[in-house]
């Protein structure tokens, strides 16, 4: 194998440079972080699922006109991607509260918004990734007027066509979290989709049981953190026995007791 340049590594991915110019190759890690890193650990099997997962679900957002740097995936943990100029800002995408518009707000977690509510974040885990307003990007040229109308508008559209995925598999999108990038043609340049989306960045609740199956499971302590990706992979029609670890064979019976917790003792 050639020794590939690295070009940047985050807390669950890592960028090589491409095979040729203009692309990257994304390697998923099983690393796992939380807090801004402030929380680390590992879910065993989580960047082959997040790499699955996200391909599919780039995949189906390309067939309705998003545009994404998304070119294949090359195998269990590694994708090509087009080479981009990361907008800093994460595109948080609310449907239910929950997580940090919880706590600063004093709403219910699990409490229906009004409606569709779009949050920006600048990307500095120095900072602590903070909310920042629409003034505060134009006012540090972050991203240009045309450029938040294009970004409002594809995360609207993004919302839309997920929370039906997802409803269709029993599955409620709560939050997720979206990122940005500019690709050049000369010198003009047109944003589109980047980074990745996985039970990492989004929230995703049983809509029977309320069981949550993202990262969550890592952030509080619940445990059964690798058979909540795996359900959601397996859901979408994207895990069959054979995919799991050596020697395992994947038990939903058995993931969702875990995910539960233990039965109640009988009287």
């Amino acid at each position: 194998m050639s020794r590939r340049t690295k070009l940047y590594e985050g807390k669950a991915k890592i960028l090589y440079e491409g095979p040729e110019p203009g692309t990257i190759i994304q390697y998923f890690k099983d690393d796992a972080t939380a807090f801004n890193a402030e929380k680390k650990g590992t879910i065993n099997g989580k960047g082959v699922i997040n790499n699955r997962i996200s391909e599919h679900v780039f995949t189906r957002l390309a067939h309705i006109g998003i545009p994404t740097h998304f070119i294949r995936r090359l195998n269990m943990r590694e994708q090509l991607i087009r080479q981009v100029d990361i907008i800093p800002l994460e595109v948080v995408v609310r449907n239910v509260a929950a997580g940090s518009i919880s706590k600063r707000l004093g709403i219910e977690e699990g409490e229906p918004l009004p409606h569709t509510l779009i949050e920006y974040y600048y990307k500095d885990d120095a900072l602590g990734d903070p909310l920042v307003s629409e003034e505060h990007i134009a006012c540090f040229n972050w991203a240009s007027n045309d450029e938040m109308h294009d970004i409002s508008s594809m995360a609207i559209r993004i919302n839309d066509f997920m929370c039906g995925m997802f409803a269709a598999i029993d599955i409620r999108l709560v939050d997720f979290k979206l990122e940005f990038g500019r690709l050049y043609d000369g010198d003009f340049s047109r944003v589109i989709l980047a980074d990745e989306i996985s039970p990492d960045g989004c929230r995703l609740w049983d809509m029977t049981t309320g069981e949550k199956l993202d990262k969550d499971r890592f952030r509080r302590d619940l445990g059964g953190e690798e058979e909540a990706y795996r359900e959601v992979a397996r859901r979408l029609g994207l895990l069959n026995a054979e995919d799991n670890g050596p020697g395992e064979v994947f038990d939903l019976s058995h993931a969702r007791s875990r995910l539960r917790g233990p039965p109640p003792l009988k009287k």
